[in-house]
């Protein structure tokens, strides 16, 4: 009897519950809905994903025919030439549907670009809704003007944009200016003849990156290695390095630059040891001298098969392999300073895409740009085609991916007032470092004032 009694007790409880809790759901109606598919865009999107990735929710806009102009110095037309962009012209073209628009890639040559997209952005008639920049007068030169949209709010999927590039690289005061769905970054090294270096018996670069003995002190040694009278005649024969300077490849293997922000650097140790270095080479002859030829000399001294090493950039590459193809070709990082634990990249002519400011709406364009590129990749890393394509040795490849993963970007272009070659060229005549430190370093600020407006 107890026992039903109980049941009975229990019963009328759970259904008492039940009612109470409708009655309290029923005076939440209009006031607060927490059921997760009445959550915020943000919060929907993001839960909807299991990748981590965070997504712009879904827009609905109809740009009522318009054409969105794409500046850059080369076309930027999706290539359709493998599998991942032949998906982002596939969305490009369901985007176009859905919301009412076309596409015209604009491409200008890049010895009047600068010239002419300034122009156009100082009118205020921009010659294009998303316009490539390059940072040197671009950051902070046509940002103080506000010219340029930030738009770091408008690119947190990964996915579809280098958070890097948006969120250190081209900043200014705390805000991202520049954009892309590029993830790699421009590989800068040592390219080397394979071929030549057993021919000579020198011990393998690659064994020195293993060893993580790959130094400046054992780059000049292996430099001094290849310089070689090889038949007594009192001329070389073969030479170790075809480049005459290395100042912005050892500023960057320094971990160093010789401005940061709006100040010069020229004095700090880690800048001076780049300097020191770059100094050693000139003045101790370890380069291949010039005879007189122009920029590409170092290029075309490494071509002709009778110098081991050229410090270059991937895209030369396979140019070399065209033009040496009865040569192996290796890559190697540029070795590391003293003040660097890991091996570098750099640029110094860094560039990203920007939306003008008097360009409407711009949060629709990077949502067209985001659901253009937030595609599912065919690869393993950025630019595995590109160096699978042109490396044949694994370790090669290994390089090329650790040095893109550590690029620094360099900034003295930014200041049209500091004479960049002429302090290069008192490093390498053999002005003593101090001297050279002392007479720029006023000039270099001023310089830097000039642009930041102080």
């Amino acid at each position: 009897m107890r026992n039903w009694s109980f049941i009975f007790l229990l019963l009328l409880f759970l259904v008492l519950a039940a009612c109470n809790g409708e009655e309290a759901a029923n005076e939440t109606d209009g006031v607060e809905n927490t059921d997760s598919s009445e959550t915020s865009g943000d919060e929907q999107e993001e839960s909807e994903e299991d990748d981590g990735v965070i997504r712009t929710p879904e827009m609905d806009f109809d740009l009522g025919g318009r054409t969105i102009k794409i500046v850059s110095w080369w076309d930027m037309t999706p290539a359709e030439d493998n599998p991942d962009s032949i998906a982002v012209k596939q969305n490009l073209d369901e985007l176009k549907e859905k919301h009412n628009f076309d596409v015209e890639y604009i491409a200008i040559d890049y010895g009047e670009y600068q010239e002419r997209v300034t122009a156009s952005l100082l009118a205020g008639e921009p010659i294009g809704d998303i316009v490539r920049l390059g940072k040197t007068y671009t950051v902070p030169t046509l940002v103080q003007q506000d010219l340029l949209w930030p738009i770091d709010e408008y690119t947190k999927n990964e996915n579809a944009f280098n958070q890097v590039v948006t969120n250190e690289l081209y900043t200014h005061e705390g805000r991202g200016y520049g954009f892309t769905e590029a993830q790699g970054n421009l590989v800068q090294g040592i390219f080397y003849n394979r071929t030549l270096m057993n021919e000579l018996g020198i011990k393998p670069l690659q064994d020195y990156v293993d060893e993580d003995n790959w130094s400046w002190d054992t780059f000049k040694e292996v430099i001094r290695s290849a310089n070689l009278d090889r038949n007594n005649d009192g001329d070389m024969d073969t030479w170790g390095l075809a480049n005459g300077s290395v100042l912005e490849r050892a500023l960057a293997a320094n971990n160093t630059s010789l401005t940061v922000d709006d100040q010069q650097n020229l004095d700090d140790p880690a800048t001076l040891e780049a300097l020191n270095f770059t100094s050693e080479i000139a003045t101790e002859q370890l380069s291949r001298p010039t005879e007189g030829g122009d920029w590409t000399e170092p290029s075309q001294f490494f071509r002709q098969g009778n110098t081991l090493m050229y410090a270059g950039a991937f895209h030369e590459f396979n140019g070399f392999q065209n033009d040496m193809p009865e040569y192996d070709l290796g890559f190697v990082p540029f070795p590391k300073g003293p003040n660097a634990e890991e091996y570098y990249s750099y640029e110094g002519l860094f560039q990203a895409l920007t939306i003008p400011k008097s360009v409407d709406n711009p949060e629709q364009l990077l949502y067209i740009w985001e659901k253009m590129h937030d595609i599912d990749s065919i690869y393993d890393y950025p630019d595995q085609a590109a160096y699978e394509s042109s490396f044949t040795n694994e370790e090669d490849i290994a390089n090329a991916r650790t040095v893109a993963e550590n690029m620094l970007v360099l900034d003295h272009f930014t200041f049209p007032s500091f004479e960049y070659y002429e302090f290069e060229a008192e490093i390498l005549e053999g002005t003593s470092v101090s001297t050279v430190v002392e007479t720029y370093k006023n000039q270099l600020q001023s310089a830097i004032d000039e642009v930041y407006g102080q």
